[in-house]
């Protein structure tokens, strides 16, 4: 792992000010994905902007009757919060459905939705790969792809978003909360956040850069049983 600097801003705009202003800097809070890119020496930012200091770690109800999930509240808390297990299961058994319980310990909610999306070509750097060289070409179009994207790829990379959470989320409509550099605030709605790859498939999310995930917003619960099936390709 390449050598990098650190620091611990006190808000969420000086966070999201720290990374705009540095280069190859990235925000770091659970790490369950970046420290692994880290290792393996995919992602190599020289800045981490540790953003756990921020408060942004409670589940609290909206005016309107919906959640209020701060950015930092971690897999575990959210699946088992009684409101989100009451009012929205399908999102805490897609939670449970996710990851072993160490990882859901130390994943937050907004790292969860802004996991790399990614296929076994991108781990492999010794394979041409646009999402983590841009331009390098995409070794998984004519490689092994039975896992792989079927709609919403392009010719320039047919890689598959991993999370769970995600999904529930965009099935419960929620919104996602940033603040960038200037302090100026924002509201994505969870349709609007992920991106297909197109021809830019380096870019997994519309987020500017340094700009923050500060919470999501669900809306008020919509009645009847939830269920949040997996299914693996065996």
């Amino acid at each position: 792992m390449k050598s990098f600097t650190y620091e611990r801003p006190s808000s969420p705009a000086e966070a999201a000010a720290a990374v705009a202003r540095t280069p190859e800097a990235k925000f770091i809070a659970g790490g369950t994905n970046l420290l692994d890119l880290m290792k393996l020496q995919i992602e190599t930012p020289r800045h981490l902007v540790d953003v756990n200091g921020l408060g942004l770690d409670t589940v609290e109800p909206t005016d309107e009757g919906g959640l209020h999930i701060g950015a930092l509240v971690r897999n575990t808390d959210l699946a088992a919060h009684p409101r989100v297990r009451t009012d929205y299961g399908v999102l805490a058994r897609a939670l449970l459905a996710g990851a072993s319980g160490q990882l859901r310990n130390k994943a937050t909610t907004a790292g969860n939705l802004l996991q790399r999306t990614r296929c076994p070509y991108f781990y492999d750097t010794a394979q041409a790969c646009n999402k983590r060289q841009p331009g390098s070409g995409c070794s998984a179009l004519d490689g092994v792809s039975r896992q792989l994207a079927v709609i919403g790829g392009s010719e320039a990379c047919i890689a598959t978003h991993p999370g769970d959470m995600a999904v529930a989320m965009r099935v419960l409509d929620a919104t996602v909360e940033t603040i960038d550099a200037a302090g100026a605030a924002r509201k994505i709605p969870i349709a609007e956040f992920h991106r297909l790859p197109g021809d830019e498939p380096s870019r997994d999310t519309n987020l500017a850069p340094g700009e923050l995930i500060t919470a999501v917003t669900l809306p008020k619960p919509v009645v009847g049983t939830h269920i949040y099936r997996k299914v693996r390709d065996r």
